[in-house]
């Protein structure tokens, strides 16, 4: 089964098939695969929106009848919303996220919520309290996290497009690792009201499709200011897909790249298919500069420390009070902490300690103080490359797609996993990640092109540009 936007909505318009038939479709499929636990929950009102989509065929608005899957930490009205915690599972919110309302005020049809990492916390789809997702393609490897059941979902053929929430690559990672597109755009180009939040100062809403035209579509129906963000910047919706298809001369592009020694990390496969798509699009006419974004060896230690920093602070709400389950235990441990420690999984309350920790008054200074100069330079950085060069082109991970289990004991390790996806969150850039090639068993590989700061639709016009080079 297809999951291209374009081509089903087509044949609804043409009368080979109808919205109704292909949600149909989608919802058998994905419960012929439950085993792969890409979706917590199925929206009941599915089928009647795909039938009601299917009465105006005949004037159908950019993004009618999509169908696409919904990260459980964004809120939807009605329909249950958990972060994939035990914390919250049975919270069912009273309101839309904006990206939600703008979805259905264009037409789309929600289909579900997907798994994830538990509130978003995770590289690999295995923190979830509702059991991991597997990946789609390949039994007992991981999808990527922490929005493992929007790319999974995405890959699998179960939806047209996902959104999912991307703190420190969360987005890009599970995109590459699942060989589909994870755009993450410009901080505050897309509202975050109705996100539950990790860290607010990184977070961003991103999106998942199996081709760029369909994420192009989806980032102009939602994106644009917001009255109810103040973080959102104040800019029209976005007019991307207009110019996606637009030709480019290549000889005019100049592309930066890293310096050998900060790519010493990458495994074999993974430079083989870097080395490949660069070799590509120097035949093409493109020029390159190794330029080094500053600071690279703090990208990880500042991502940890701002965003354990500041989901300490926002997950302090569930105590049990105001939010989150209530566990009323014996006198020898207080209310709040018996539900907090109920509550929150392993890798949340790591991440929650850590950043009580350097947040602490003996060790501000020399950690959260440190952390915010690096954000200034990391940011400064960026924009000296960009003076010289039109994109960046960064692997996106370091290795292929891992089996689960296999860095469960070394919470290190899995963190080295975002190592070149989180300097884009502290600068707040636009970055997307694309299907790139495979390695020896046939496990996808994607690649990172990053742009400066609100220039998204020039970005993913040159990524499909690009990306048709690769293919």
């Amino acid at each position: 089964m297809t999951n291209s936007y374009s081509k089903d909505r087509e044949n609804v318009i043409s009368g080979i098939t109808t919205f109704d038939t292909i949600v149909q479709q989608h919802i058998g499929n994905i419960n012929a695969n439950s085993s792969m636990n890409a979706f917590l929950l199925l929206n009941d009102n599915a089928i009647q929106s795909s039938k009601e989509t299917d009465k105006r065929a005949c004037s159908l608005s950019s993004i009618d009848g999509i169908n696409i899957a919904i990260k459980d930490n964004i809120s939807t009205k009605g329909i249950r919303t958990t972060c994939a915690s035990k914390m919250l599972q049975d919270f069912i919110p009273v309101y839309d996220a904006t990206v939600i309302s703008r979805l259905k005020q264009k037409g789309a049809i929600i289909l579900g919520k997907a798994n994830m990492d538990e509130f978003a916390m995770g590289s690999s789809g295995e923190t979830s309290y509702f059991g991991a997702t597997d990946h789609p393609s390949f039994t007992g490897y991981v999808p990527g996290g922490s929005s493992s059941g929007s790319a999974a979902a995405v890959a699998a053929g179960f939806c047209h497009a996902a959104l999912g929430s991307d703190t420190g690559g969360s987005v890009r990672q599970p995109a590459a690792f699942c060989g589909v597109y994870g755009f993450k755009p410009s901080y505050g180009r897309i509202s975050r009201y109705g996100l539950i939040a990790f860290a607010s100062s990184l977070d961003q809403i991103g999106i998942f499709a199996r081709d760029v035209d369909t994420v192009s579509l989806v980032f102009d129906s939602i994106s644009g200011e917001d009255e109810y963000d103040s973080t959102c910047s104040r800019l029209s919706p976005s007019d991307s897909f207009s110019n996606v298809d637009n030709s480019i001369d290549y000889h005019s592009l100049t592309i930066a790249i890293l310096p050998e020694n900060e790519l010493l990390g990458l495994s074999q496969d993974v430079r083989k298919v870097y080395d490949a798509t660069i070799q590509s699009l120097k035949k093409a006419g493109c020029t390159f500069k190794e330029l080094s974004i500053p600071a690279s060896s703090a990208w990880i230690p500042t991502y940890y420390i701002l965003a354990t920093a500041e989901a300490s602070s926002n997950l302090a709400r569930y105590d049990g009070v105001r939010y989150g389950v209530r566990v009323n235990n014996d006198i020898s441990q207080d209310m709040t902490t018996a539900s907090r420690s109920d509550g929150f999984g392993k890798e949340v309350q790591r991440r929650i300690m850590l950043g009580t920790y350097v947040l602490s008054s003996g060790y501000y200074e020399a950690y959260y103080k440190k952390a915010q100069k690096a954000r200034r330079v990391i940011v400064n950085g960026y924009k000296s490359i960009f003076d010289q060069a039109d994109l960046m082109l960064l692997p996106t991970t370091p290795t292929a797609p891992f089996k689960r289990g296999e860095k469960s004991s070394n919470p290190l390790e899995m963190y080295l996993s975002d190592y070149f996806t989180v300097s884009a969150n502290i600068a707040g850039i636009p970055a997307i990640s694309f299907p790139a090639g495979y390695n020896d068993q046939g496990l996808p590989i994607g690649l990172q092109l990053q742009a400066t700061f609100n220039q998204d639709e020039k970005l993913l016009h040159l990524t499909k540009q690009i990306a048709s080079l690769i293919v």
